[in-house]
């Protein structure tokens, strides 16, 4: 059943986690348009969808919630579009809180700005939701306008299906350090790091570049479901003892100290905001950096060793 606090939910940016959100909103029961504009790719996706679609102010003006999932570096020039319309005791919805802790955007005295970060990407929360489960999602707020902020963040994860999983209350740096540091350290930077420099050392050694990613690529998906099914515990009782005791004894070199340096170091970026205002210069100038490296990456022999070892065309 649709929580009454809602209203009609306006989504802005339907790509992956925006398509998710609206769809799971939508069979709670909530009243769900999209707002894109005209002629893009998300206006065509969310008719197709057979969602009600409007320019995106026109969508805010409609709306007594705004779910703003539009990428990060475009949160800014939407809002400064569209924040203009934003009903009276409205409220705006945030899934990451990178733009409330490190950005400048301004709100209304009067409306809620919360934050509902489901754990994991929206395919992920869309499948989760399609079986009758959810994903745990923090919650935070940022500005408390009605005076009944956390009613609304809450009524709104429970309509993604969040509530299934768990609701954890905290606060936008929390949330937002967190995030980044977990993507650079572990989910993103860390692991393709760590599976490169596997990749290189075995190949400079060596050793079949298809066998190298088979063994340091390729399986780390099947104990990263055992890691997310058990535990560090759960897992270590599912491997074979020579495996147990190269973990318990070998482990500890690669990550040591210097990668808990750099692990700091990391995160000390992040707090001071120092990340931020890197990423910022990096955006500004057009991400030529981030062009560079993915470019770089893609060349990169592990990507040939992938298809072969695979047997994929190309």
């Amino acid at each position: 059943m649709s929580d009454p606090t809602l209203g009609t939910v306006a989504v802005l940016g339907y790509g992956n986690q925006g398509a998710a959100q609206a769809l799971n909103l939508r069979e709670s029961g909530v009243s769900v348009i999209v707002g894109a504009r005209p002629g893009r790719g998300a206006e065509a996706r969310a008719q197709a969808a057979l969602f009600e679609v409007f320019a995106p102010a026109d969508a805010v003006r409609r709306a007594g919630v705004v779910a703003m999932l539009v990428p990060d570096e475009a949160a800014p020039g939407v809002w400064a579009e569209v924040g203009g319309a934003l009903a009276g005791g409205g409220a705006v919805v945030f899934a990451h809180g990178y733009n409330l802790l490190y950005g400048s955007l301004a709100f209304p005295a009067g409306a809620d700005i919360v934050l509902v970060a489901p754990t994991g990407p929206g395919r992920v929360l869309r499948q989760l939701h399609e079986r009758g489960e959810g994903l745990p999602a923090y919650l935070a707020v940022h500005q408390d306008g009605s005076g009944k902020a956390w009613a609304r963040a809450e009524g709104y994860a429970n309509a993604l299906g969040c509530g299934r999983a768990g609701l954890w209350r905290t606060t936008v740096r929390e949330e937002t350090e967190v995030d980044l540091f977990g993507e650079q350290a572990v989910l993103c930077g860390g692991m393709n790091a760590l599976v490169t420099a596997a990749f290189e050392t075995l190949t400079a050694a060596g050793y079949s570049p298809e066998i190298a990613y088979l063994e340091c690529v390729h399986q780390l998906k099947f104990l990263a479901d055992l890691l997310h099914d058990r535990g560090i515990t759960g897992l270590r009782e599912g491997i074979s003892s020579t495996a147990l005791y190269g973990d318990v004894t070998r482990g500890s070199r690669v990550i040591g100290e210097s990668s808990r340096a750099a692990m700091a170091q990391a995160l000390a970026e992040i707090r001071s905001g120092a990340f931020a205002r890197e990423l910022a210069a990096e955006v500004a100038a057009g991400q030529p950096a981030t062009r560079r490296e993915v470019a770089r990456g893609a060349e990169h022999p592990i990507e040939a060793a992938r298809r072969r070892a695979l047997g994929l065309a190309g």
